[in-house]
């Protein structure tokens, strides 16, 4: 009974955690009793049936797992375009039915787990997961909260996700629910499979998107990383090393505060602020581990080549990154095979091949070729970096971006360092796990670099190789400390050294973040000059006197610079908010006060009440507690209602993104459609009996959700309107049908 401890240990933090955070009871037994019979057992069972490899109990569950979201989504799109969601469940039905009727799958079902895994490492990825369980409502659950008027001041791109899972509830193929009509050319594939969640048990979007969605996720990601972990090192304690590096992976930042680009990493970082990475991440896993498995394993068989290829399908549309990074991962390995062997390789060729099909489909059939406001522009991030440093908006000197850029290189540089560690044994290098990895890091280091995006989005290629770098670095300290036989006393104190750097250097320089006022550019440099007069003599005296065994001290101190940055930043972070510093210039968030009352019991009655096909008019466009300009990352009316609204936020439609120009806030920038801006608003400003006939004519508009703040209760809608229902601030008006409407439908 002691191996099931760590799992019984975790389920109990986890429902606790969940509880305290407003999650009731029969919404977490539903939640559960979906994902492991609904996702995980039937995943499971294919497997079995379809990989052929001895694993532990973990590994099969977290592989059944991705591969269950997997299959539901992918069965998901076509159920709810033929208008029955619940046929979703035609998957796990269909599983557990084949498994049961055919004589030679029976046996899958007891299953072949690798027993004698130790219970140090059971605890140790138990112990993990629970971390990021308690982070998830220490950072993440209690700033967001899930109840009305507290629930319109969380994350700024909550309302967006909302909407997208309203949206994927009702309707397939999607479109943009803020803009109706506009296509969607997004992943959206996690807000499918949080509809078809919704769908099955029931449970609300919104509990889903801020509370449970990416516990399993999450859980199944670090079990997968550890394996993938345990492929390459073939060392517990190494692979529970790269663990802990793929969570607290990023590049060291020695100031005093929050610099986003800095801090911007670890697999927690993103894991509820951007759902599709972390559903990215997910299925992205079982690829690496299937083509590791393929490429160095001693099987081919064609199981494993049909999980690659569906998984490789269901990335097309789960995150955008994943595909271009992968392909220059497999023509890496293919090189690198074809010289080494002096012949073309098959294995990476054909997995090369599938997975550039799966990318020109995503390309020209989801995204259509939308730039979604990617283009090339090297060293923008400098733009960035500097923004997140000082705090002001103007474009730094070019000696400055000069300086910047290579500053961020040579933060990567520091984190990646333990790669080094291979080239004592250069043979290493050519393995295919290693090349792919490498070859990713180095693609998303250079797609951060020499591509720009006005939200800094290109970064998004550079944090999806998180997991792999900091699989690579930890290979490379390990394969290098056990080549070099140093004690490990000398590699702990080699790590303290670089844990004194880490920690020393910011507190002597001092250097907050954003500059204050008066503060040269200069000083941006200093931490990291500092450091270079620190580290550098110190790793010549480790090589000049202890040789190799130097070379392993110096990268065991870099390591525990780079490595653990994130957690760093944190700690430094929570060192200066318990001190009582407040960093100048950052501007208090927005209070409840400019989060209008009734919203969500006007959305849930509007929801209750019409179609999922009826349009509908709101004069809600920019988002709440912001007055530097009219910020159109504004969903709360789509999100609320599941339903298409004629104009509402359009910030992150690829229409307005691809129409940026240079220095523009993408969240400023006006809605290209003036007509069909001109006639939502003039309803609500100045209605009349022809203003609304448009609407209904024209735009299909059969509902009005109206924000009575400004305007008051004496705007005459109800003249030409039928009142239905007012909460709060808000009222909810239905346009009837005239006896001669036409009505053209978006």
């Amino acid at each position: 009974m002691s191996r099931w401890l760590p799992a019984a240990f975790l389920g109990s933090f986890t429902v606790a955690t969940l509880r305290y955070y407003g999650v009731s009871v029969p919404d977490i037994a539903l939640f559960v009793a979906y994902v492991a019979l609904g996702l995980t057992i039937p995943g499971v069972l294919v497997i079995r049936s379809l990989y052929g490899r001895a694993r532990s109990l973990a590994e099969e569950i977290a592989l059944g797992s991705a591969l269950g979201y997997t299959l539901e989504v992918l069965t998901y799109i076509p159920a709810r375009a033929a208008g029955v969601p619940l046929l979703v469940l035609a998957w796990p039905v269909g599983a557990y039915t084949l498994f049961l009727a055919v004589p030679r799958l029976r046996r899958h079902w007891r299953g072949s787990a690798r027993r004698g895994v130790p219970l140090w490492w059971s605890w140790s990825i138990a112990l993990t997961i629970t971390y990021l369980v308690a982070w998830s409502a220490v950072a993440f659950f209690r700033a967001n909260a899930v109840t009305w008027p507290a629930l319109g001041l969380d994350n700024v791109d909550a309302s967006f996700h909302l909407s997208l899972i309203g949206e994927l509830k009702h309707h397939m193929p999607p479109t943009v629910p803020a803009v109706a009509g506009e296509p969607l050319l997004y992943h959206w594939f996690v807000h499918a499979e949080m509809a078809a969640t919704s769908w099955v048990t029931g449970i609300e979007p919104v509990i889903l998107l801020l509370r449970l969605a990416m516990l399993p996720m999450l859980a199944a990601l670090v079990v997968l990383v550890s394996a993938i972990a345990l492929r390459v090192m073939n060392s517990r304690p190494g692979a529970l090393l790269a663990v802990l590096a793929a969570i607290f992976l990023a590049a060291p930042s020695l100031y005093l505060g929050s610099n986003g680009i800095f801090t911007w990493g670890g697999i927690q970082d993103a894991a509820w602020n951007s759902p599709s990475q972390t559903f990215g991440a997910l299925l992205f896993a079982p690829v690496i581990l299937l083509l590791i498995d393929v490429f160095e394993g001693a099987s081919r068989r064609g199981g494993r080549w049909l999980l690659l290829a569906v998984f490789l399908v269901a990335l097309t549309g789960a995150k955008a990154t994943y595909l271009p990074l992968l392909t220059v991962g497999l023509a890496a390995v293919a090189a690198v095979e074809a010289i080494k062997n002096r012949r073309w390789p098959h294995s990476p060729l054909f997995a090369l091949g599938m997975t550039v099909a799966c990318l020109l489909c995503a390309q020209l059939v989801l995204f259509q070729g939308a730039r979604n406001g990617l283009s090339l522009s090297p060293f923008s991030v400098t733009a960035h970096v500097w923004r997140d440093l000082t705090g002001r908006a103007e474009t730094p000197a070019p000696a400055v971006t000069v300086g910047l850029g290579i500053m961020y290189v040579m933060s990567w540089g520091i984190t990646w360092s333990g790669v080094l560690g291979l080239l004592s044994r250069p043979r290493l290098l050519t393995r295919p796990a290693v090349v792919i990895m490498i070859s990713m890091a180095a693609a998303g280091l250079g797609t951060a670099v020499l591509f720009g995006n006005l939200a800094a989005d290109q970064l998004y290629f550079l944090r999806a190789t998180y997991p792999y770098t900091g699989i690579v670095a930890v290979y490379g300290l390990v394969v290098l400390v056990r080549r070099s036989r140093v004690s490990p006393v000398r590699v702990a104190c080699a790590a303290g050294v670089g844990l004194a750097f880490a920690y020393l250097i910011p507190l002597a320089c001092g250097v907050e973040i954003p500059q204050r006022t008066g503060d040269s550019p200069a000083f941006l440099y200093l931490p990291y000059i500092v450091l270079l007069l620190l580290v550098v003599p110190t790793a010549i005296a480790l090589i000049a006197r202890y040789g190799g065994r130097g070379f392993a001290l110096t990268l065991s101190m870099l390591a525990a610079i780079g490595l653990p940055a994130e957690a760093h930043a944190r700690v430094l972070a929570v060192a200066r908010i318990t001190a009582g510093a407040q960093p100048e210039g950052v501007a208090a968030p927005p209070t409840e006060a400019a989060v209008p009352r009734g919203a969500l019991a006007a959305g849930r009655w509007l929801r209750a009440h019409s179609g999922p096909d009826d349009v509908v008019a709101t004069n809600g466009h920019c988002r709440w507690g912001n007055d530097n300009c009219c910020d159109g990352r504004h969903s709360w009316v789509s999100a609320l209602t599941e339903r298409r609204v004629l104009v509402e936020g359009w910030t992150y439609t690829a229409k307005n993104l691809d129409q940026l120009k240079p220095g523009q806030a993408q969240e400023c920038a006006a809605f290209w459609d003036t007509a069909r801006l001109g006639s939502n608003d003039q309803v609500f400003l100045k209605p009349s009996r022809e203003s609304i006939r448009l609407l209904r004519t024209r735009y299909g508009v059969r509902w009005l959700f109206a924000d009575e703040r400004n305007a008051g209760r004496a705007h005459d809608i109800a003249n030409y309107a039928t009142f239905r229902f007012r909460s709060g601030d808000f009222a909810v008006y239905e346009i009837p049908d005239g006896p001669r409407d036409s009505v053209r439908r978006i």
